[in-house]
């Protein structure tokens, strides 16, 4: 009865607050027209409402994951959890992408702008650099100036919240696909033999750690050393990497990098980038000095942020080809490809300033080929007599059906993964490629080994596809 006085509670509200976004909306409007009109403190006043606004906005998103964390009490242990979880899955992945696509192709677009602009030709004094361009039917010209113009217009555009709730969305990924079933997806007692609560405070604190080390590497003067400073912070990357491999289950090592990853880059739009272009936009407007230094050290932030964004998009499409993830040296092949990817992205930035590179893209491919090489399986091995399909079958009902079947028996999934079930023998074998994947060459199904699945099993499905998956 509590939660649902509680559901009821949040409810409400959540209609209150959405009600007063209308209401800030309409009174800053009022501010902003009384502030063109050159009234005394309106400026004062528009800057408190904003105030509001954010403190609003902030509480409409924490009243509805306090909404989502009453209804997964509800239906905790229901025929309904699994349905919920789904959802919750769904619903949360396609913000996290949504937002992670406007925050990326910002990145994309205004280090491109920095790269490409035209800083010589009729360029005023005042200005770094301009750019003519064409999109949409459409001509732009912009303009980026040395530190500031003389006048700060009233409108100006931030671009912040495509960071933020790209962190916030999938920070709530990260606990409806891990953390609610840590001791199913999250945790391996064959890697470390932890407490779900402890493997959660293990990741959680593993972003804050990194985050920490990462800004002091940035505030030190070995900043002032790019080749240095790439490397060392490259060799902490992979010591994250190598760490979160020997504490998850290699998917959720993956994940939890990528993680760490997206988190610096959230922590410098909100502790760095963004502070610094208040600052300016302040000192502007007060017809102060500005610092040309706070601008600088913002634009290597997202220089920075830049670089990490190839390696995050792996990490999120990771966990569908686990011949990464499920090889033996998981933590080798992620680092590999995290510098393969950068590489990439190194060579692009080269040729959006015209500085065209005849060994970053190649020895880039190379590197990825490489990690190509590394994940590929091992050479099939003699089979000593004929895998009949009973033998299979006896395997994948014994230690696979408990999760893909129409109605699972599991603890935890209450309908089958991806929708992926083997109850007849045309199943297995219309799924014969991706059980090989899973189940031989990279051993990550079952989860964690749950259903304690042997090698000579594994062995068995292996001779019996490469016999060509009779159902014999």
């Amino acid at each position: 009865m509590l939660p649902v006085i509680l559901l009821v509670v949040l409810s409400a509200i959540l209609v209150m607050l959405i009600i007063m976004t209308y209401y800030l909306n309409t009174v800053k409007a009022n501010y902003d027209e009384a502030d063109e009109a050159g009234e005394d403190g309106a400026e004062k006043k528009k800057e408190g409402m904003s105030a509001s606004q954010t403190f609003v906005y902030s509480s409409i998103v924490l009243v509805s994951v306090s909404m989502v964390i009453v209804v997964y009490v509800m239906l905790r242990g229901t025929i309904w959890e699994g349905h919920l979880m789904e959802w919750m899955n769904i619903i949360v992945r396609l913000m996290h992408i949504t937002f992670g696509i406007a925050w990326i192709g910002a990145s994309f677009y205004f280090v491109f702008l920095e790269n490409a602009l035209n800083r010589t030709k009729d360029v005023r004094e005042e200005l770094a650099g301009n750019l003519w361009a064409i999109h949409g039917g459409g001509f732009y010209y912009l303009e980026k100036y040395k530190i500031a113009p003389q006048k700060i217009p009233k409108h100006l555009h931030w671009f912040k919240y495509e960071a933020y709730f790209t962190w916030l969305s999938g920070f709530c990924l990260l606990f409806v696909v891990y953390y609610f079933n840590a001791s199913a997806m999250l945790i391996d007692k064959n890697v470390l033999d932890i407490s779900p609560l402890a493997g959660i405070g293990i990741g959680v604190g593993s972003f804050i750690v990194a985050w920490l080390i990462y800004d002091g590497l940035c505030r030190s003067p070995l900043i002032k050393k790019g080749i240095w400073f790439t490397i060392i912070g490259f060799m902490i990357a992979v010591g994250f990497a190598y760490f979160y491999s020997r504490v998850f289950n290699s998917r959720a090592a993956y994940i939890h990098f990528g993680a760490m990853l997206g988190s610096i880059m959230a922590a410098n739009v909100f502790s760095i980038i963004i502070p610094a272009q208040k600052a300016m936009v302040k000192a502007a407007r007060q017809g102060l000095p500005l610092n040309p230094q706070l601008g600088k050290n913002a634009g290597l932030r997202s220089l920075h942020n830049n670089y990490f964004t190839l390696p995050v998009l792996f990490v999120m499409i990771s966990n569908h080809f686990p011949s990464t993830f499920g090889n033996e040296y998981s933590w080798l092949v992620l680092a590999v490809i995290t510098l393969g990817v950068a590489g990439v992205k190194h060579y692009l930035n080269l040729k959006e300033k015209g500085q065209l590179s005849v060994w970053v893209m190649p020895v880039s491919i190379l590197i990825l080929l490489g990690a190509a090489f590394m994940t590929a399986p091992e050479k099939p091995g003699a089979c000593k007599s004929n895998v009949s399909f009973t033998e299979v079958n006896n395997i994948i009902q014994k230690r696979c059906l408990s999760c893909h079947s129409s109605r699972p028996t599991d603890d935890v999934y209450t309908a089958p993964p991806n929708g992926i079930t083997y109850e007849t023998p045309e199943e297995i074998v219309k799924l014969k490629e991706k059980i090989m994947q899973r189940v031989v060459i990279t051993k990550t199904m079952p989860q964690n080994n749950k259903t304690n699945i042997t090698q000579k099993e594994r062995d068995l499905i292996r001779c019996w596809i490469e016999q060509g998956a009779n159902l014999k």
